[in-house]
């Protein structure tokens, strides 16, 4: 196995393992369905069973729809990540991180609603309603900072544009 194989493995396994550790501390701890401050009002723990997709989307769908669409479809789609991340040895680091970043907590979201039927959501933000957040797990951040990381890569290695006089 070569390094940069090595890497994206690890990096994809930390985010799976930081996700199944967190959720696992927040089953046994904190008590469903209640809800704790940890910085006051814009932090807060709780623990919330999600049966549904992002902000409980689909929670009501009947069990076939969830089936395809929490489940084989992003199995395929986590696939074909992981297949594009080890078979392009073009994409740039933070592309890379990125999608190792999407492939780790999508896995542990699809991992969990394969083994328990819904996902453990247990971190809520609010700022005094300027800005405010789902409940949302580890995972959920995974995905999002590699959203962010390839969305910053991609203004990175776009090609300066010159201004002709």
């Amino acid at each position: 196995m070569n390094r940069r194989t090595l890497l994206i493995l690890i990096l994809v396994f930390f985010n799976i393992g930081l996700d199944q550790y967190s959720k696992t501390l927040v089953r046994q701890n904190v008590v469903p369905g209640s809800r704790t401050e940890l910085l006051g009002k814009p932090l807060q723990l709780m623990n919330v069973e999600n049966s549904g997709a992002f902000l409980s989307m689909g929670s009501d769908s009947n069990p076939t729809v969830k089936l395809i669409f929490l489940l084989i479809l992003p199995v395929i789609v986590l696939g074909v990540v992981l297949y594009y991340v080890l078979t392009n040895k073009t994409l740039d680091r933070l592309s890379l991180v990125g999608l190792c970043c999407i492939a780790g907590g999508g896995i542990a979201n699809v991992y969990d609603r394969f083994l328990y039927g819904s996902v453990t959501d247990f971190l809520f933000m609010d700022f005094g309603g300027v800005f405010k957040t789902g409940v949302f797990n580890s995972a959920d951040l995974s995905v999002t900072t590699g959203m962010i990381l390839i969305f910053i890569s991609s203004f990175l290695s776009r090609p300066k544009k010159t201004i002709k006089t």
